[in-house]
């Protein structure tokens, strides 16, 4: 009998443990369902998010690029695709001379010429890099529908058109491989045609709705490059599915939107929001949105100007976005480009403002960055190699700083007088960091000049510090210095020349 007893007691225990594990398997997916994400499609949840994490406030500079099909003419600007179907425009005469006319020979035309065939994203990453950059990454799609990724929403992409390769996919590996973060630029919410009649032009659409254009074409594929869609469609598909597609392949760092976002639905602002935030929860990263216009709250973006910048110091972290080049922001063929001397000054004025720095720069079609940005890049590294830490990790002391250059109101309706600003050795920038205080001279200083630093007089400081040693770094000579609470903080320059474009003397207090 007991081998009976045996046997049944056997198959008792399995039965037993079979059911054990069937109820955690059940166990196991009623748990998955109940995990609830983060975030939520409100402003209130979203809100939540910490919209300037400290490795985006300490980075201070990152580069994108302005590079796809609208390289290939190498004409007037970034907006060649736009304009070349306006009779009245210079990039239309250009167009019918030089390529025909744009109803027989349309924008997708450029795509077969632009092959990259140049393009190394190790290198481009090595010099984005050694400029001092933090993060970097692509503009994704501009305004003319071309993914510069491989994508499988559109067949207008860099995978299975022009350059055949993954664009995004290898310069996300080359940066991050040299320990910057990743951002991905999207323009395309201009991309929809809004007009509703033929021949209307609807400003805030790149395209425009001209009769006999391939913009108005037929065509479903064509109209998937030109926003020739029925709006609620491309709301979904085209413009929220590229960013879940980019954010599921790439996991960006930033974000980073153009200007008439505003345009799109609240809706699908709220869902890009929350699926990113809580992507990136998932993958435990801390993220960044950027924006241009009062199109997302900023309790949970940060803020944009485009070839603008505060006057005051941020409350906040905020960003501008500008050009190495004095002109388009894409390749043309008689790009000019800013002395490096400015851009640095550029960004030494936005840091001591609390903000951060996200410069362009503009390869040719061919995947080659010109010398003459590379080189304007590698003098800013090379000074940041130096001082950096006077920039990396700081922040705003109690004034931005003095001297006689003052930077204009607004946004981008000012941009042209921000351009023609020039920093001088009269104007210095402070930063602080720990019981740091940086005086930031904007050029040259002579040696053995004596500045007088009025900052640190008692009628502009509620609170003098208690100083106890004055540097100037890159020099290992001792400074003679003296402070007055009347005047300020008078310090004598080293007997030789530190640098000739920007001079960082480091003030130590008593902690």
């Amino acid at each position: 009998m007991r081998p009976i007893y045996t046997h049944l007691l056997a198959f008792t225990i399995v039965l037993l443990l079979a059911s054990c594990g069937e109820q955690n398997e059940k166990k196991e997916i009623v748990e998955e369902v109940k995990v609830e994400k983060p975030f939520t499609e409100d402003w209130k949840s979203l809100g939540e998010h910490k919209e300037s994490p400290e490795w985006f406030k300490d980075s201070k500079l990152g580069i994108y690029f302005h590079w796809g099909v609208y390289s290939v003419p190498a004409y007037s600007n970034e907006w060649y695709p736009r304009w070349m179907h306006f009779k009245d425009h210079k990039v239309y005469k250009h167009h019918l001379e030089k390529y025909g006319h744009p109803s027989e020979f349309g924008y997708h035309d450029f795509i077969p010429m632009f092959k990259a065939e140049k393009f190394n994203a190790e290198e481009w990453a090595a010099l984005f890099h050694d400029s001092g950059a933090k993060f970097s990454g692509p503009v994704a799609e501009h305004h003319d529908g071309f993914a510069m990724w491989d994508s499988d929403i559109t067949p207008w992409n860099v995978m299975d058109m022009g350059p055949k390769r993954d664009v995004t996919g290898e310069i996300e590996k080359a940066i991050r491989a040299k320990g910057m973060k990743l951002i991905t630029a999207f323009h395309h919410a201009k991309n929809l045609q809004r007009a509703t009649k033929l021949g209307e032009d609807v400003k805030i659409s790149h395209f425009p709705n001209f009769e006999g254009m391939p913009t108005t074409s037929d065509d479903p594929k064509l109209q998937m490059l030109y926003g020739n869609m029925e709006h609620e469609k491309w709301y979904k598909e085209m413009w929220l599915g590229k960013l879940k597609e980019v954010i599921d392949k790439y996991n960006p760092d930033i974000v980073w939107f153009d200007y008439v976002l505003g345009d799109i639905p609240e809706k699908y602002r709220k869902e890009f929001a929350a699926y990113y935030l809580n992507a990136a929860a998932e993958k435990g990263k801390e993220v960044v949105i950027v924006r241009k216009q009062h199109d997302l709250p900023l309790n949970m973006s940060v803020e944009d100007l485009e070839q603008a910048r505060k006057n005051v110091i941020g409350t906040k972290t905020w960003m501008t976005d500008a050009t190495i080049s004095k002109g388009s922001w894409c390749y043309t063929d008689n790009l000019g480009v800013k002395k490096s001397k400015d851009v640095l000054h550029t960004l030494i004025d936005i840091v001591s403002k609390n903000g951060v720095l996200l410069l362009n720069v503009s390869p040719k079609a061919d995947g080659t960055i010109p010398d003459d940005q590379k080189e304007g890049l590698l003098k800013m590294g090379n000074w940041l190699k130096k001082y950096g830490e006077a920039i990396y990790g700081t922040e705003a002391w109690y004034t931005f700083g003095e001297g006689p250059t003052k930077e204009p109101d607004g946004h981008f309706e000012n941009h042209k007088a921000f351009l023609e600003l020039e920093y001088s050795n009269k104007d210095v920038r402070y930063t602080t960091k720990d019981y740091e205080i940086y005086a930031i001279v904007m050029g040259a200083v002579s040696p053995e000049k004596e500045l007088l630093l009025k900052s640190f007089a008692k009628k502009n400081i509620l609170d003098a510090p208690s100083i106890e040693n004055v540097s100037f770094l890159g020099s290992k000579e001792k400074i003679k210095w003296s402070y007055s609470e009347e005047e300020g903080l008078r310090v004598k320059a080293p007997s030789t020349q530190v640098d000739n474009m920007a001079t960082v003397i480091k003030i130590t207090i008593s902690q």
